[in-house]
């Protein structure tokens, strides 16, 4: 299922100053909408390619990538102007977006071909496509042993990346439908949601096995990891709860109401 909205922090400015924005996708109008983060007004609106589905930035170089699954491309931004600098054609499909600040390539998961498209944030040209399993959905990237990680929901496997060769390495099996992931770098714990069996695999990024089964609501989607606290957030599609799971036992220790039923959660993109 594609993502509705998604809000992310990419504008950071080592002096200081209070100028952080969000980006909201407005899928309906094909635009995404800057708000500023003390005032919450909108102060910009982005035109972008057909059916924005996801988005994700470069805290490095203030550079937003937002894929366009209805027009195959992905309209980069630069956060300082607010301006789309550049459309980079890719696969069918495109959905989700991974970033490797430290390296400045950007993955995009291609649901309708079965690829993901690695991209050089300098050039922006695609350099490598890569091969992976049915319908690629979501992917994120472990940026300190370099690694990517994507779930391919039609197979019910998590396809990992070696970013340094872009191959992939491992094919890990994983529970029903895998939807979003979640990373924690200082634990090397890779979170995967699996929509069709309400649970949440817990993945070794050492070993690539799968360590945990966690039971959690109904249809979980999107995930969360507060590396400083090793807990980690799950919403669900159709229930209006999040699931807080405990990064050291993996248990759910919590289930918080929200209002409405949630797909995504608000991330802040910020170098672990």
């Amino acid at each position: 299922m594609a993502k509705k909205a998604k809000k992310i922090n990419v504008n950071f400015s080592d002096s200081g100053a209070s100028n952080d924005q969000l980006y909201v996708i407005d899928e309906n109008n094909n635009v995404i909408s800057v708000v500023n983060a003390t005032t919450n007004n909108v102060v910009s609106t982005i035109p972008v390619g057909h059916q924005p589905v996801s988005l994700n930035g470069n805290p490095n170089n203030n550079r937003i990538y937002v894929t366009n699954g209805g027009s195959q491309t992905v309209s980069v931004i630069d956060g300082a102007t607010n301006t789309v600098i550049a459309i980079i054609p890719v696969g069918v499909q495109p959905a989700g977006v991974g970033i490797n600040p430290y390296i400045n390539r950007i993955y995009i998961s291609n649901r309708g071909s079965n690829t993901v498209s690695v991209i050089d944030g300098l050039t922006n040209t695609v350099i490598s496509t890569i091969s992976v399993e049915t319908y690629p959905t979501d992917i994120d990237v472990h940026p300190y042993i370099n690694r990517i990680y994507v779930t391919n929901e039609f197979k019910n496997t998590v396809s990992v990346i070696d970013g340094l060769t872009n191959t992939v390495i491992s094919t890990i099996l994983v529970e029903s439908q895998p939807s979003g992931i979640g990373i924690n770098s200082a634990t090397n714990r890779i979170y995967i949601s699996n929509r069709g069996s309400n649970t949440v695999s817990v993945i070794d990024a050492i070993t690539n096995t799968v360590m945990a089964i966690i039971p959690v609501g109904n249809q979980p989607t999107s995930i969360e990891v507060n590396s400083s606290n090793n807990q980690i957030y799950v919403t669900h599609e159709v229930e209006n709860t999040i699931s807080v799971i405990d990064g050291l036992t993996n248990i759910v220790v919590a289930t918080v109401p929200v209002t409405s039923p949630m797909a995504n959660i608000d991330e802040d993109l910020s170098l672990e």
